[in-house]
């Protein structure tokens, strides 16, 4: 709710205010204290609050008056900020210097008055507020009974469930006869059916199926969505098909033709998910060559005549889950394999019921029931608002049943659920960057001993368990990588958002009343908010723009005035070439994550080194040169400071680890070899006791001996070394395999002087991701012993020298998958031989194999079966 979000978030304006170890104002304690105690008792209130109108179309008054009056004190809190910071500024560049500290002294005298007579008089509002929110009779709500346990204790089992496919078996077999039976011609086979009725989930089963696999030589998902861009379309399936990331063309053109090429001859299956418009697949039809050689498109559609244009012959339609399969899934999703309590059945049917056989509705009040007490109370009141709701109006009726559950989410699950509708429609998410805009937001409660990102991850892990969130990509290691909202649950975001002027999308036309919007995401219109998304190409006019805290801006420039946006946290944009941070991004007082995406190499400012509350630093693309403190400010430190990415020619040392002393990521450079000579700058590496993922390169340094004195703090967990082509490898992996937490390990270059690596009993204990790319001249791999004991993928990359693949791998439990790109013919064989013998022992595939080669034999490709795929690599 976004009054529950208003007040946490001034709550968080007032604590960070008050623990700023150089606030930019101060606040008088006793407003400090009744401010305090007010806010308080307004957010237990409103975690304990069900509205009386709640599910009507218009807002509850008293949450709106909360908001309000929570905004105006923000309102002059942070007007008071700007105004302070500006006549620092001013004192700074004025040339008489006696004027000017008159001039401010007086502006400074006013001012102050002036906002102790406004933050007074805001205080008294909310205070009539908590009275009448006092007086609110508050009978027993049976919301509570949803697991109440806040974040703050919750341990969530939150695992990452596979889609559930039930009640389509008939269906799924039709789709895989049309897809591998005998005709030879190009065919287009549409998937048409309702929002939420399973079509990207049928499609996503038929794609990933053995028979598939096996059957197609190249296969390619994208989803196309309303608002789709034909460049990305075609980018992503040539990525998928190729393996090749670097298809950075402009021209669609172009990109069409190199996509027609690599397709051509072979045989393909490509996926259009979500598809509205018969316009973007005349824009694109021209691209999948028709060879006969039996290539499938399948295109997912709600449009049933958008499906009969495509095509005059097979296509499928779904249709509603039966009784039976319904109650599948409805059990699947309360209980997994557990029993369905006895005393549940009658009524849990009776709540199957009311979902009418849409598989979305069912995960979703499934997903709502695991998380509440197993209480025939509770789910006869479920019951009873599904029952109000049947004789809704048709096009209402599923939003209202989604609805149930976002209105039985507690409180502090509401705005991190409702700020999912700000991102893109079937966009993938990724989860660091929504973790880091939660926290930029304010609305997450501080917890004691969590830190903020913790409590977002915990949030986040929450509304995956509850089908509210939809898992997209998982990282190497098993964590969520990207995720996805489902259209339907989006609208509804996008409606009580709106409703309760969380945020507001904004379009080509502003409505009126934009400027009371704290959230908008942006298209062309510029406006003044707090936060801003934007997601158009016109570069917007950042004047009225003092109060943002949250400023994304990823398709055009920004320039230098951005960093007079005095209170933003989270600031990430692009700069044109030519440009250079300047001082005054130390005004930023209260920034929490910076990141600067430039085509050639900056320099930061000193400055940069008095912002004490900067926590995720990265540098993308060409990277930063950050200075030495010690130029002007040695006795900084930056506890806050996590992440710190894409620095160039770190000086590493003694007072530089002082300085950081809680990083957590960082990643290094060097291209000048006598910063490293000069300090030894790596060898400090070990003393960064709380460091988890490095990334470190040093392939433009010709002279490798440097990395001998290299030291790795027993922390890590993911390691990425760039090495000179020249160095030898095996003095730092001797180092690297006992690092007892490491779980992903990538090494790029380098080679092996003794052509051999011995892996013996006891190293790399944790280790679940291994890649080694293009590591010369290794002739032999030996394992002995139980070593790799969680290996789970591992990813050889122009390993052309090394004949045979170890058969210890092959034994190895955790094994999932092997990919071997441009690597011999001979360790091909070698390791589809050692599938054979795990298969004979195991019965069925212990592990996938993908080979990507230049040439492939006939004798290689004679090898290929669902679980060795072999692909030619262009």
């Amino acid at each position: 709710m976004a009054a529950y979000a208003a007040i946490v978030s001034l709550m968080n304006t007032i604590n960070q205010i008050e623990h700023h170890p150089s606030p930019p104002i101060s606040i008088d304690k006793q407003q400090v204290e009744s401010l305090t105690q007010i806010v308080t008792f307004l957010q237990e209130f409103l975690e304990c609050y069900k509205s009386p109108v709640a599910d009507g179309d218009e807002a509850d008054p008293l949450e709106m008056r909360i908001v309000d009056a929570a905004h105006a004190v923000e309102d002059v809190i942070e007007s008071h900020i700007v105004n302070v910071i500006e006549l620092e500024f001013l004192q700074g560049y004025v040339v008489d210097a006696a004027h000017a500290a008159e001039e401010v002294n007086s502006r400074e005298e006013v001012s102050c008055i002036d906002f102790y007579q406004d933050l007074q008089q805001v205080i008294e509002e909310m205070d009539v507020i908590k009275k009448e929110a006092m007086e609110t009779s508050a009978e027993p709500q049976l919301q509570r009974k949803v697991s109440s346990t806040h974040a703050g204790s919750l341990t969530s089992s939150s695992t990452v469930k596979e889609s559930m496919m039930v009640g389509f078996d008939d269906v799924q077999l039709q789709l895989l006869d049309w897809l591998t039976g005998g005709n030879r011609n190009r065919q287009i086979i549409p998937i048409t059916g309702m929002g939420g009725i399973g079509k990207t989930t049928l499609a996503r089963h038929i794609f990933e199926h053995a028979l598939v696999k096996e059957h197609f030589d190249i296969r390619a998902w994208t989803t196309i969505s309303q608002t789709y861009n034909v460049r990305e379309t075609l980018r992503e399936v040539l990525h998928q098909a190729s393996g090749d990331s670097r298809n950075d063309l402009s021209d669609e053109n172009e990109l069409g033709e190199n996509l027609y090429k690599y397709l051509w001859g072979r045989r393909y299956l490509i996926i259009l998910d979500d598809m509205w418009s018969l316009e973007v697949w005349d824009k694109i039809r021209f691209f999948f060559p028709d060879y006969n050689d039996g290539s499938r498109v399948i295109v997912t559609t709600r449009l049933s005549n958008l499906a009969t244009k495509l095509t005059s012959s097979n296509s499928i339609g779904m249709r509603f889950l039966d009784d039976v399969c319904s109650w599948s899934l409805f059990s699947k999703t309360v209980f997994g394999d557990e029993v369905f309590p006895l005393q549940l059945e009658e009524i849990g049917k009776k709540i199957v019921g009311k979902c009418k056989g849409l598989p979305l509705s069912i995960a979703v009040i499934g997903g709502l029931l695991a998380k509440s007490e197993l209480t025939l109370e509770y789910w006869e009141h479920i019951e009873e608002n599904l029952s109000s709701i049947v004789n809704s109006e048709n096009d209402e009726y599923w939003l209202r049943v989604l609805k149930l559950s976002y209105d039985h989410l507690l409180a502090y699950l509401k705005p991190c659920f409702l700020y999912m509708g700000m991102f893109g429609e079937d966009e993938a998410i990724r989860v660091a960057k929504l973790k880091r805009l939660w926290v930029s937001e304010g609305f997450l409660k501080p917890i004691i001993n969590k830190s903020l990102e913790t409590i977002a991850n915990e949030y986040l892990k929450e509304l995956v368990d509850r089908n509210l969130i939809l898992v997209h990509e998982l990282g190497v290691v098993g964590n969520i990588k990207y995720c996805k909202m489902h259209d339907l649950l989006r609208d509804l975001c996008l409606k009580e958002a709106e409703k309760q002027r969380f945020y507001y999308v904004l379009g080509q036309h502003c409505p009126q009343g934009i400027n009371s919007q704290r959230r908008i995401v942006m298209e062309t219109m510029s406006s003044r908010a707090r936060s801003f998304l934007c997601h158009g190409n016109t570069v917007p006019e950042l004047l009225d723009f003092r109060f943002l805290r949250t400023y994304e801006y990823s398709r055009g420039y920004l320039e230098e005035n951005v960093f007079q946006l005095v209170n933003l946290r989270y600031l990430s944009a692009k700069f044109r070439e030519g440009f250079q941070i300047p001082s005054s991004i130390s005004l930023l007082w209260n920034l929490h994550t910076l990141i600067v995406d430039s085509p050639k190499k900056l320099t930061a400012p000193v400055e940069i080194w008095k912002m004490h509350q900067l926590k995720h630093v990265e540098f993308a693309n060409a990277g930063m040169y950050l200075p030495d403190p010690r130029s002007g400010h040695s006795d900084v430190m930056m506890e806050n400071l996590e992440t710190l990415k894409g620095v160039i020619d770190f000086n590493l040392n003694e007072e530089m680890v002082k300085r950081i002393p809680n990083i957590k990521r960082l990643s290094i450079r060097y291209m000048d070899k006598v910063i490293l000579d000069r300090v030894k700058c790596l060898s400090y590496l070990q003393c960064l006791s709380k460091l988890e993922s490095l990334r470190c390169s040093t392939e433009y340094v010709s002279d490798a001996e440097y990395l001998q004195c290299i030291s790795f703090p027993r922390s890590l967990k993911k390691l990425c070394l760039v090495c000179g082509k020249f160095f030898h490898l095996e003095e730092i992996l001797e180092k690297i395999a006992s690092l007892p937490l490491l779980e992903k390990l990538t090494l790029t270059f380098g080679q092996f002087a003794t052509r051999r690596w011995e892996i013996v009993e006891g190293q790399f204990p944790s280790l679940k991701y291994l890649r080694l790319w293009q590591c010369a001249d290794m002739e032999c791999w030996t394992l002995e012993g139980s070593c790799l004991p969680r290996l789970e993928q591992l990813r050889l990359w122009w390993m052309e020298s090394l004949e045979e693949f170890p058969s210890e791998i092959g034994e190895i439990p955790t094994l999932k998958s092997i990919e071997l790109w441009r690597c011999s013919e001979s360790m091909a064989v070698s390791v589809k031989k050692i599938v054979e013998e795990q298969e004979e022992l195991q019965g069925d595939p212990p592990f996938h194999v993908i080979v990507k080669s230049r040439k492939v034999s006939q004798e290689l490709q004679s090898l290929a079966t669902p679980n060795f795929r072999v692909v030619k690599w262009v």
